[in-house]
């Protein structure tokens, strides 16, 4: 079982093993034999068969965090078995963060789609991406349940974090962008840090959605609370 050699053979049947854990291992082999391969895949069903399992890493994540989840768990939650969840991603490390990264292409192609982008109106097109942060309907509430889940894992797991909290910070660029645009229009009050208001509005947004999926905070009132900032920032009636 192992390769060791066997001690010559005396009286009686000949041994076939070395110890009695090299028996053992034997036996569990035999009772578990290896799975099979999973058979070599097309394109279109490679991705596919990916977002299926990316799909139950982030329904675990959203029901009950990511820290307990293994590896068999969500190869049951996807309808596959642990062998194709391995050949599609490797490790629990790699399978985390490829379902972190279509997670956030997901959700960047559905906000696309949400937003009415209208240069005319920056206030607007700012309080659009800002809602993004919040659950107003069950789609971003699941989508920011698994993010929270990731957060709360990232706490402890280095390797994740690395890649959760990346360096660069595209949502605060983009609304500092908006920002610095509306005061080349004219449209913010004057002496205003783009980059320092960003900052402010996309981590109080975030904070504000925690408290939304907590149930502290209804949607009437938040909305509200980012409209008051909105206004501190433009000039009144500013692109209205």
């Amino acid at each position: 079982m192992c390769g060791t050699d066997l001690a010559p053979a005396g009286r009686g049947r000949p041994a076939r093993y070395c110890s009695r854990s090299c028996q053992a291992r034997a036996y569990r082999a035999r009772k578990r034999p290896p799975l099979p391969e999973p058979e070599p895949q097309e394109p279109e069903e490679l991705e596919g068969r990916r977002r299926e399992i990316a799909g139950a890493v982030w329904r675990i994540a959203a029901g009950r965090g990511l820290h307990e989840a293994s590896m068999r768990e969500i190869a049951a939650e996807a309808g596959v078995s642990l062998r194709s969840v391995q050949y599609h991603f490797g490790s629990k490390h790699q399978l985390l963060v490829g379902a972190l990264k279509l997670l956030h292409a997901d959700n960047e192609r559905r906000a696309c789609e949400r937003i009415d982008h209208d240069p005319g109106d920056p206030r607007a097109l700012l309080n659009a991406i800002l809602e993004e942060c919040l659950p107003l309907d069950e789609e971003r509430r699941f989508g920011l349940r698994v993010l929270s889940a990731y957060y709360s894992r990232s706490l402890t797991d280095p390797a994740l974090a690395a890649v959760f909290l990346s360096a660069e910070h595209p949502l605060e660029d983009l609304v500092a962008w908006v920002i610095g645009q509306a005061q080349e229009g004219g449209a913010c009050r004057h002496g205003l840090d783009a980059r320092h208001e960003a900052d402010l509005l996309v981590s109080g947004a975030v904070g504000l959605g925690g408290d939304m999926l907590h149930g502290r905070r209804g949607p009437a009132e938040v909305t509200a609370t980012l409209g008051y900032h909105l206004d501190r920032i433009f000039e009144p009636r500013a692109g209205r």
